[in-house]
């Protein structure tokens, strides 16, 4: 029996074109792809109920789950409670995001060929993805929107090796319509044309449900997994960005495939040990109709 427990804050809700996922040339909406993904589990008898879990903990083998209206009980666990991309302090730039505000230049950095670029972030990897970018446009510019550069030397060394123009004032303003950015303008009063915005402010993994099971987690906040994608508890699987995992779609439904798989395998050998599947063969044989249907013998 599987049971989908979702609170309906999936990342994919705010990505209206999904360019990457297999199948798909013309792209996806990602919530048409939500709705597909229910829809196929659904025909193979999984249910699914929208729903937020509080509390977590482990009896035993079995893993006891509190939500808002309900409990649940479950013999294997999967997290799959992803991560929140945290967005530039902008007004307004929320309206901007997955249109042409994006928090990933592998997922997003071919829509932006031959397009002005703007990055705004102040650490190491805002420099990164100033550089990554230029594989796709020779128009980036780098704003720490108003925070103060905390780059290492080698990062520093790099803006001026690869002449990467960058402004330290805060933005003020951006202006879009239906979502698509025009331009900036900063603190200093410059406006700044722009078509493409990434950010790099952070991420928060979702991980307080494995924190309350003790689950290991890796500096950063994400779900240590083995390959299988189990972790430390035994019983309890992780998949997509809530683990070291890159953060894309067609990645995260690979991984839960991989944990399925595990899922699977591992409740097997559990009956072969705990006399489930003895059990389950004893009534077959007590129904009959377990004999092979023999037509003729030569």
């Amino acid at each position: 029996d599987v049971l989908v427990i979702d609170a309906g804050e999936s990342l994919a809700i705010w990505e209206p074109k999904v360019q990457n996922y297999l199948g798909f040339p013309r792209a996806i909406d990602g919530q048409d792809l939500l709705r597909r993904g229910r829809k196929q589990a659904e025909r193979y008898g999984a249910e699914f109920l929208r729903e937020e879990i509080d509390r977590i903990w482990k009896e035993g083998e079995v893993f006891r789950l509190r939500a808002k209206r309900n409990e649940f009980d479950c013999r294997c666990l999967l997290l799959a409670t992803g991560v929140y991309h945290l967005p530039p302090k902008i007004p307004s730039v929320n309206e901007c995001i997955g249109h042409s505000m994006f928090f990933c230049k592998d997922c997003d950095g071919y829509r932006v060929k031959g397009k002005r670029v703007v990055i705004a972030g102040h650490n190491n990897e805002a420099v990164e993805y100033a550089l990554g970018i230029m594989t796709f446009t020779e128009n980036v510019i780098l704003l720490t929107n108003g925070g103060v550069p905390h780059w290492d030397q080698e990062h520093e060394n790099w803006i001026r090796e690869y002449q990467v123009p960058m402004y330290v004032d805060k933005i003020m303003k951006i202006d879009h319509e239906c979502g698509a950015l025009k331009r900036l303008t900063l603190a200093s009063g410059m406006k700044i044309r722009a078509d493409y915005l990434f950010t790099t402010r952070g991420d928060v993994f979702h991980n307080h449900l494995a924190r309350q099971l003790g689950a290991k987690l890796d500096e950063d906040g994400q779900i240590c997994i083995d390959l299988c994608q189990r972790t430390n508890i035994p019983g309890l699987y992780a998949a997509g960005c809530i683990t070291p995992a890159n953060c894309q779609m067609i990645i995260a439904a690979g991984d839960g495939a991989a944990a399925a798989q595990a899922i699977n395998r591992d409740l097997f050998e559990a009956s072969l040990r705990n006399g489930t599947l003895r059990r389950h063969r004893a009534k077959q044989v007590q129904r009959g109709g377990t004999e092979p249907a023999i037509v003729s013998v030569n």
